[in-house]
């Protein structure tokens, strides 16, 4: 009787910080607090511990290192190119190259599709946005279709691999994914998903591309060519690797950051403060309280219950509009976190994978890389609203999960 009573309290303790954890991812924080959604997840990972419910020895166990190994060792891998001024110098040509607004915006699309499929979307994002601003307002561009076209394309574009973006990162390790599998999957729904990114864009602001011209200031690193080449060689030699040798993942991600760490003239002080350790913490916090409600037999429940209601989410026609849903709601690294445990069909994982990342075009919020480029553009004067991104971000969601779709199902 008293060890029933003990699971009781115990279930209601995983369910009450489970609760106020994902009611904090919808919000992005916890009303009068100063937490955003690290710091909430990190709080329910504490609470967990200190209650007793998950032993510090099972929360160490409960985080992927494989996850969190790939994920920092492809972060340094991406600090190492902006350092080096890559990114800056990719946006600083493709700026001031001469062409109409529409084949500017292809080639915006383009590049950010490319990049953003073998290095972190959101680093693509902000460090593209302010000169991408700059070059568009100095030719007397509207900046906002070509901010549209950046984000939506980083998103599409991340889609195409297991190391695109972090919640691919997670589904790929936790999952076994083979990378060239996935590939073949998810390569042209993100390729044709660019085009719709393009035409989408394109036949929105047909006709309205100008603005009055203007100079701003924008801080420039320095392009520094041999870091710079160093740096992409690093990264076609992982690709590589996850290609054709069989060698984990993570662990040829951490050889290539200490490749890069151990430099000569960039040190390692500065290549660490460009890695996202917010997104780790995350990633840390999500996993005990994921590890906590799997444990408590309570997924389990809900599953068969929800089984009877003829809902399987195991099934690629239940999976797919439930991510997409929960990537909008929670944002769609903690869906993914959630429905990971579901996820044991043959398609599973490429479904979730591409539902979770596409869907992040649909709402100015379901993507971390829609908020980089509208706040990077807010602080040089160009403002876009939630209107102006749906008009744009609806349809390419839509059209882009049909397309994903109908190539999964053929």
């Amino acid at each position: 009787m008293v060890a029933r009573s003990t699971l009781v309290v115990v279930n209601w303790v995983v369910v009450a910080v489970f609760a106020v954890v994902y009611f904090g991812m919808i919000l992005g924080r916890l009303p009068r607090l100063a937490l955003d959604r690290t710091g909430i997840a990190l709080l329910g990972a504490i609470a967990l511990v200190a209650t007793g419910v998950v032993t510090p020895d099972q929360a160490a166990g409960a985080v992927d290192v494989a996850t969190m190994s790939l994920l920092f060792g492809l972060m340094v891998v991406s600090a190492q190119l902006r350092l080096g001024g890559f990114y800056s110098e990719v946006t600083r040509r493709l700026a001031t190259v001469e062409a109409s607004p529409a084949v500017l915006l292809g080639l915006v699309v383009a590049t950010a599709g490319i990049l953003s499929a073998v290095l972190a979307n959101d680093i693509v994002c902000l460090a593209m946005t302010p000169l991408l601003v700059a070059g568009c307002l100095r030719r007397g561009l509207d900046p906002v279709p070509h901010l549209l076209g950046l984000a939506c394309a980083a998103n599409v574009g991340s889609a195409a691999t297991l190391i695109g973006n972090p919640q691919n990162m997670l589904i790929g390790q936790k999952l076994g994914l083979s990378f060239v599998d996935y590939l073949g999957d998810a390569l042209p729904p993100a390729v044709l998903g660019c085009l719709v990114v393009w035409l989408v864009v394109a036949a929105a602001y047909r006709g309205r591309w100008s603005c009055a011209p203007r100079e701003i200031e924008t801080e420039i690193p320095r392009f520094d060519r041999w870091q710079s080449a160093k740096g992409i060689v690093v990264v076609l030699g992982l690709v590589a690797i996850f290609l054709f040798a069989p060698v984990p993942r993570e662990a040829a991600a951490l050889a290539a950051a200490g490749l890069l760490l151990a430099s000569r003239r960039m040190r390692s002080r500065d290549v660490l403060g460009f890695v996202d350790w917010h997104l780790l913490v995350l990633f840390v916090g999500l996993f005990v309280v994921q590890y906590a409600l799997e444990s408590s037999g309570l997924v389990a429940v809900l599953l068969d219950d929800l089984a009877r209601l003829g809902i399987d989410l195991s099934s690629p026609e239940w999976l797919m509009p439930v991510t997409v849903v929960l990537s909008n709601v929670v944002s769609n690294v903690p869906a993914v976190m959630l429905l990971l445990p579901v996820a044991s069909g043959p398609e599973a994982g490429t479904v979730l994978a591409l539902a979770s990342t596409l869907a992040g075009n649909l709402l100015l919020v379901g993507s971390i890389a829609n908020l980089i480029v509208v706040d990077q553009a807010a602080r040089l004067g160009v403002v876009i609203g939630w209107r102006q991104h749906a008009r744009v971000g609806v349809p390419v969601t839509l059209l882009t999960l049909g397309i994903a779709a109908v190539w999964l199902r053929l």
